[in-house]
Order: C-alpha cells, then sequence, then structure tokens
C-alpha cells in the first residue's frame, strides 16, 4: 500500500511524470509497433518496489477498485464509437466467440494449465477462465487508427465489448465452487442466464433514457455534458451490479445506444470520453505494474510455465474457438486466422487474477504471476503483429481516417440547428460532383471542407473528393433529410 504519511506534493509530481511519460510512450508505441499497454505495464514494473522503488504498491484491492472503473470507462468510450450499422451484420458470431468462445478456451487452457502449473481440476478451470476473454483495452487501442477490414475490426471489437462479463462471471463462479461447500454448477449457470439478462435490460433502458436526458437537459455549459454522460455510464455500471446484473455489460450496451443517438454535443461528448479512457488506459496499467513484483515474475518456473501456457493459448485454444464459433457464418480461413491471432489478452485477466488472491484462494499468488505473464506475452507477440499480419493475409481495406477537426458551433437545445460531420468515401456518389450540382435540402450550407488536413473554403465550383470531410450547418428539421440524401448516395452506387 501507499505509505500513509507520504507527501501529497511528490504524488502528484510523480503521477505528473506518470501522464507525460505515458503520452510520450505512446507516441514511441505507434511508431515501433508495441503496444502501448506493454509500455504502461512497464513503467509500473519500473516505478514499483523492485525498480527505482518510487511507489511501493501491493494492495489487490485497490488494484482491483480502479481496474474496473477504469474498464468501466473503456468499455463506453468503446461503446459509443461503435456504430450499431456496422456491428449487427456480425452480432451473432460476436455473442458466440464472447460466449462459446470463452468456454472453449478456458476448457483448453484448464487442461494444459492443470499439468503445467500442477493444481486441481477447479482451480485449473479457474485460471482459464481468468485468460480466457479478449481484453477490450488491448483490442480497441491496437484496431484504432488501424485499416484493418471493417467486417473484421466490427467482430473482433464487438467480441472485445461483450466477453468480459462472461470472464468475470466463470472467475467468481469457479471461485464459489472452490471456496464454499454446496455451490452447485446447476445454480451457477442460473446465476449467469441472470446477470445477462439484467445487464442487456438495464443497458437498454439506461441507455436509452440518458439519450433522452442528454438532449433535453439545457446546462449552462458544453463541458458539462460529457460529464452528464460518464455519470451514466458509471451509474449503469453501480445499478445493475447492485441487483446482481452484469455492470461491465450494461455500460457497453448502453454506450452503444447512446453513441447511436442523435446527441447534442456529440463531438465534445466523444473528445471528453476518448481522452479520459486513454487517461484510464494508463493509470490502470501503470497500478497493475506496480502491483507485480518482477523478481517474482521473472523466476525460471514462471517463464517456463508462462510460455508453455501462452503458446497454448495463443496457437491451440484461441483457433479452436474461433472455427468453432464461427461455423455457418462465412468467414474465409484467412478472416478465422487473424480473429484467431487477434485475441489480445490485457488488464481483464490481470484484474480477474487479483479476486482469487482477495478470496484467499490457495494458489493465487502462482496464478496472477502465471497471468501476467501471459498478457505480457500476448501484448509483445499479437499486439505489435496484428497490423502486418492482416497485410500478408489480405484482409485490410481503405485507410481509416478519424478526424481530429471539430466544428461544434451550435447544438441541439442551444440552438434549432447543428454542424453535420461527413466522411466522404470510395462509394460515395457526390465524388467528383462540385458543390452547385449537389442537391441538398434547403436550409442547409456546407461550412468547411477538410482535405489531407488542410482547410478548403468551399465554393459553388469546388469539386468533392474522396476522403474529404465535409462540415455542413443543418436546420434540425432537414437533419434526418440530409442524412438521407447521404445515406442514399452511398447506398445507389452499389
Amino acid at each position: 500500500m501507499f505509505d500513509e504519511a507520504i507527501n501529497p506534493n511528490y504524488v502528484i509530481l510523480i503521477f505528473a511524470l506518470f501522464f507525460l511519460v505515458g503520452v510520450i510512450t505512446t507516441k514511441f508505441s505507434s511508431r515501433f509497433g508495441i503496444p502501448a499497454l506493454l509500455l504502461f505495464i512497464a513503467l509500473g514494473m519500473v516505478a514499483g518496489s523492485d525498480g527505482l522503488n518510487l511507489i511501493y504498491f501491493d494492495s489487490a484491492l485497490y488494484a482491483q477498485t480502479i481496474g474496473i472503473f477504469a474498464l468501466v470507462v473503456i468499455l463506453f468510450e468503446g461503446g459509443l464509437s461503435t456504430k450499431w450499422n456496422t456491428i449487427r451484420p456480425v452480432a451473432a458470431p460476436s455473442l458466440l466467440l464472447a460466449t462459446v468462445g470463452v468456454v472453449i478456451t478456458s476448457v483448453i487452457v484448464a487442461i494444459a494449465a492443470t499439468y503445467i502449473l500442477n493444481v486441481s481440476w477447479l482451480e485449473g478451470m479457474l485460471f482459464g477462465a481468468i485468460v480466457g476473454s479478449t481484453d477490450a483495452a488491448a483490442v480497441f487501442a491496437a484496431l484504432k487508427g488501424q485499416n484493418i477490414k471493417e467486417r473484421l475490426a466490427a467482430t473482433l471489437e464487438a467480441e472485445s465489448g461483450t466477453n468480459d462479463p462472461m470472464a468475470m462471471f466463470l472467475t467468481l463462479a469457479l471461485i464459489q465452487l472452490i471456496m464454499i461447500d454446496g455451490q452447485t454448477i446447476l445454480g451457477t449457470v442460473g446465476e449467469f442466464i441472470l446477470q445477462m439478462g439484467l445487464g442487456l435490460l438495464f443497458g437498454f433502458l439506461l441507455g436509452w433514457i440518458a439519450s433522452i436526458i442528454i438532449n433535453r437537459v439545457n446546462l449552462d455549459s458544453g463541458g458539462l455534458y460529457p460529464i452528464l454522460a460518464m455519470g451514466f455510464a458509471l451509474m449503469t455500471y453501480g445499478i445493475t451490479a447492485t441487483l446482481n446484473g452484469s455492470g461491465l455489460l450494461a455500460v457497453y450496451v448502453a454506450a452503444i445506444v447512446i453513441g447511436n443517438s442523435d446527441l447534442v454535443y456529440r463531438h465534445t461528448i466523444f473528445r471528453f470520453n476518448e481522452g479520459f479512457a486513454w487517461m484510464m488506459q494508463l493509470l490502470m496499467f501503470v497500478i497493475l505494474g506496480l502491483l507485480v513484483f518482477p523478481s517474482q515474475l521473472f523466476s525460471l518456473d514462471i517463464i517456463l510455465s508462462g510460455l508453455l501456457l501462452s503458446f497454448i493459448l495463443i496457437l491451440i485454444a484461441r483457433p479452436i474457438a474461433v472455427w468453432i464459433s464461427t461455423i455457418g457464418f462465412n468467414y474465409t480461413w484467412q478472416e478465422k486466422t487473424l480473429i484467431s491471432w487477434a485475441g489480445l489478452r490485457g488488464a481483464v485477466p490481470i484484474v480477474l487474477a487479483t479476486f482469487p488472491m482477495l478470496a484467499g484462494v490457495e494458489n493465487a499468488q502462482l496464478f496472477f504471476n502465471v497471468v501476467f505473464f501471459v498478457v505480457l506475452t500476448s501484448a509483445l507477440l499479437q499486439g505489435a503483429s496484428i497490423s502486418p499480419f492482416a497485410n500478408i493475409l489480405n484482409l485490410t481495406g481503405p485507410e481509416r481516417v478519424t478526424p481530429f477537426h471539430t466544428l461544434e458551433l451550435v447544438s441541439i437545445g442551444k440552438a434549432n440547428a447543428e454542424m453535420v460531420e461527413y466522411t466522404v468515401n470510395q462509394n460515395t456518389v457526390i465524388v467528383g460532383c462540385t458543390l452547385a450540382e449537389i442537391e441538398f435540402p434547403s436550409e442547409v450550407l456546407i461550412n468547411a471542407i477538410i482535405r489531407s488536413g488542410e482547410l478548403i473554403t468551399p465554393s459553388g465550383d469546388t469539386v468533392i473528393q474522396e476522403m474529404d470531410i465535409l462540415y455542413i450547418l443543418s436546420s434540425k428539421k432537414q437533419k434526418k433529410k440530409l442524412m438521407r440524401l447521404l445515406e442514399d448516395s452511398r447506398s445507389s452506387s452499389k
């Protein structure tokens, strides 16, 4: 734990250094292909008691609390950015990967862990459950800005956003089976159905309520809207988890509902949550890095056991789970291979590994150390090679453009008009047309065009080009007509 007498100025300075070094390491991670989470964990390990001894931290409870809070923020940001039209075609295989796939992965790893770690079958199953799910933070970060085909990226994002509840449920259920006499498997199955059902129910309900309130409340400052949205995310988790539902699933579902609604101050909400999610990723991985002691982690037994279990997880368990879960969904062998390889492990397994420690499971510390090593191996091998592997398999699509330009001059609630941001793609009919040739609805005006990072002042002779980012001022009553025009343009060319 932290020293009770520690100087608060020292703490502020340390966290300032963490944030600054974290941002710098993120720049290096994107340049050299090293996952940011790996560098954040390394930062925590270096600053910990086995490193520079800047901070002594050994509280599994605090690490678990911070980890769950961070996961709520990360899942909320991921759900906000998820387009329902994109994930709807892959919802079924994604859910199978998030449930059946997790179980298959857990069972295969459990069989191996029972013999490799010399533990009981139930403890082996517990280890398998802990590492059975892909990690939303790792997957979202690895895919952000990558040009992997949209269908595959949507499958991976939807799977990682919905499989954490399954892994958490299996972990807690197996701890109960190990520690509590009289716990039955049948009762566990009923509890799973209840948790998932409540997660879906409260996610849809609270997401719908949040969308209505965000749009109807007239706050004095636009900066309050992102805080309001985050408040709903935390409340969604709190209410659902308190009622024994899956809080993480509820947060992700609510975020999808909110993100696909017609929101006021949409860009402000999205940008705030993007930055907040990055901050929580940095904090979470640094804290988890502080929690581990490298002198214990890099012992010969842990290294050999971790490497063998990582090999089985990455090259045997995950591919088998993917190929079985995607039967009948028209994925090619190349696509299944990439989905298998992109099953990144990250913070979630490490956070789940703190549950046995707090419950007093006999081999909890062994599990934590091996899980940590498995995560490091997955991040280093898989995280750094997803994009090159996609290129080898010819599974890359058009380059993704993430606009950094925000024009949110007016918004619903403050005026009867708002700014619409639209990125022109290769299938859009208006490509090659001048603005004068496009029949926009009345009360609609293109205010700015961003082309290759440069601002283009629009005029009637301006020709629309692929990848242009259009900022269109539209009255509220004409916005739906404008969006229909843009969507019709896209579909009419197919």
